[in-house]
C-alpha cells in the first residue's frame, strides 16, 4: 500500500529555490529527470527536495491508489494520472494543488501552490470536496547540501519560479517545453556542452 506521509523539512534560508521549477537541460540524460520539470518543495543549506511533475507513471491513476486505500472515488477524481515524483521513497505520495485549501499537513510550496501528503486530502478528492486542481506524485527527488547548487553550475538545471498555470492548466507532457517558453527560449536548440562566462 502507498503511503501518503509528511515529506522531509528544512528551514527556507536565503538563497532558497523552494518555489522554483527546475527545467532540466538537454544534456541531463537520467531518466527520473530527462526532460522534466521539477518543484523544488524544501531547500535549505542542508539539501533539496522536490517533485518531478511531468513523468507520468505509466497508466497509474488515482483511481488505483484509492483502491488500494479502500476509497469510492467519482470518476473524474479516479482518472488523473499519477507521475513519478522521483527516484527516492517511491512508495510515498504527494499532492501538488492551489494553496487556497488545507489539509493535515499542507506546507506552502509557493505564495499559490502548496504540498500535501496526509491521507485526508485524499479522501477528500475521493469524496469530491479536494482540491479543484491536484497533481499526484509517488516518490521525490533529494539532493545534500550543495549537491543541486553544484549541478545547477554545471548545467544540468535552469531555474524559474514557480507558475500554478503552467502546473494546473497545462497538459503533463507540454510542461517542460512551457517552461522552456517562459524563459524565452526553446530548450531543444540549446548544445548540451554549454559552458559559463
Amino acid at each position: 500500500m502507498k503511503k501518503f506521509t509528511e515529506p522531509p523539512r528544512a528551514e527556507l534560508t536565503v538563497g532558497s529555490l523552494k518555489g522554483q521549477f527546475l527545467v532540466s537541460m538537454p544534456s541531463l540524460r537520467d531518466p527520473h529527470f530527462n526532460h522534466s520539470i521539477t518543484l523544488i518543495c524544501d531547500h535549505s543549506d542542508d539539501g533539496a527536495m522536490g517533485l518531478v511533475l511531468n513523468h507520468p507513471l505509466g497508466e497509474l491513476t488515482l483511481g488505483d491508489i484509492f483502491e488500494q486505500m479502500d476509497l469510492t472515488a467519482a470518476p473524474s477524481a479516479a482518472q488523473l494520472p499519477v507521475f513519478a515524483g522521483g527516484p527516492v521513497q517511491q512508495e510515498r505520495g504527494f499532492v501538488v494543488h492551489p494553496s487556497d485549501q488545507r489539509w493535515e499537513s499542507t506546507i506552502d510550496v509557493s505564495p499559490s501552490v502548496a504540498l500535501t501528503a496526509s491521507r485526508d486530502i485524499l479522501e477528500s478528492m475521493a469524496a469530491g470536496t479536494g482540491p479543484h486542481n491536484a497533481i499526484v506524485a509517488l516518490g521525490y527527488a533529494g539532493w545534500d547540501g550543495g549537491q543541486l547548487e553544484d549541478e545547477i553550475a554545471n548545467n544540468a538545471w535552469i531555474t524559474l519560479q514557480a507558475d500554478s498555470d503552467l502546473l494546473f492548466n497545462t497538459p503533463a507532457e507540454q510542461r517542460w517545453a512551457a517552461a522552456a517558453k517562459l524563459l524565452g527560449f526553446d530548450l531543444n536548440l540549446i548544445s548540451s556542452s554549454a559552458g559559463h562566462a
